[in-house]
């Protein structure tokens, strides 16, 4: 059965007019369970997980600053969002579900969290809406546990994953693939094991088109034997953000395509949800639902 993290205190209270969704987290679950998508017994709240697994990625003096409140105004601006005891809260509950996602992955072949997908914070620093690192944390926790010996991040959101790169450059068990526009954020770019990075206004054809012939390829040399897929939806042509103009059937086809690859090659995946910027919140859901429409249809 489908495991997906979710928890109340992933939906934040945000001063008015925030240009972040936040409201998102509440309507994809609602969305998911209106349309028969899942069922209540599908979700479960993660609990918290002992601080050394957030040390074993994040540097010590910025974790505890974080969980300290010890933020420098510098550092909460970067980071976008206002810093709080909730907010602290949310960042460890969030890379908690991710991690116990992971490990539902391992046992039934995919495990999926509501939020996630926290690609921008590095070891010692966050920035775009991104504190501690989910899937950076889930596998190095895999790692050190012995539950994987290569694990490669399909990072297919928007933009380029730059803190899961730096924070996994020189451990080769871990190979880092970010797929992204090439003119946008971040505009310092960091070295992932693979980047392809493309330009504005690709839509559907091109896009599909470059994920058809990569990701095969990049499978049969990796070799993974976990995959953490971050599938953003800001490359939706809705979106504010992003500049890569998919549409809504395009975004789908591009998780079919990495679904349908994993479970053939029997691989385990875990799916954190990742960016959305659609000014219109239902495009955002919808593209959101979708994920969680094929993992229904594709393992189960």
């Amino acid at each position: 059965m489908l495991q997906i993290a979710f928890a109340p205190c992933y939906v934040q209270e945000l001063p008015p007019k925030h240009r972040f969704p936040m409201a998102k987290y509440e309507l994809l679950p609602q969305q998911l369970l209106r349309e028969g998508i899942v069922e209540h017994k599908h979700f479960f709240e993660p609990q918290a997980i002992n601080h050394k697994h957030f040390l074993a990625v994040h540097d010590a003096e910025y974790f505890y600053d974080f969980l300290n409140l010890k933020f420098t105004q510098r550092q909460i601006r970067k980071s976008g969002f206002p810093l709080s005891r909730s907010l602290v809260s949310r960042e460890l509950l969030i890379a908690a579900g991710t991690l116990q996602a992971s490990l539902h992955a391992l046992n039934q072949g995919v495990g999926m969290n509501i939020a996630g997908g926290t690609h921008h914070a590095y070891a010692d620093s966050a920035e775009g809406f991104c504190m501690l690192n989910d899937q950076a944390i889930a596998a190095q926790y895999l790692l050190n546990h012995q539950l994987a010996q290569q694990i490669l991040i399909i990072d297919l959101d928007v933009h380029q994953g730059n803190g899961t790169a730096k924070i996994f450059e020189n451990e080769k068990r871990v190979f880092t693939f970010s797929m992204h526009g090439e003119k946008n954020y971040p505009f310092k770019k960091e070295k992932s094991d693979l980047d392809i990075a493309l330009p504005n206004a690709t839509g559907d054809d091109a896009y599909l088109q470059i994920l058809k012939e990569k990701l095969p390829q990049l499978l049969d040399q990796v070799q993974p034997d976990f995959v953490f897929y971050l599938s953003g939806v800001d490359v939706l042509a809705t979106d504010k953000l992003g500049k890569l103009s998919l549409s809504q059937d395009g975004c789908k086809m591009r998780d079919q395509m990495v679904l349908e690859q994993l479970k053939a090659r029997n691989l385990p995946v875990e799916i954190s949800m990742g960016g959305g910027y659609s000014p219109a919140i239902k495009h955002i859901v919808n593209a959101h639902a979708n994920t969680f429409k094929l993992v229904q249809a594709i393992y189960y």
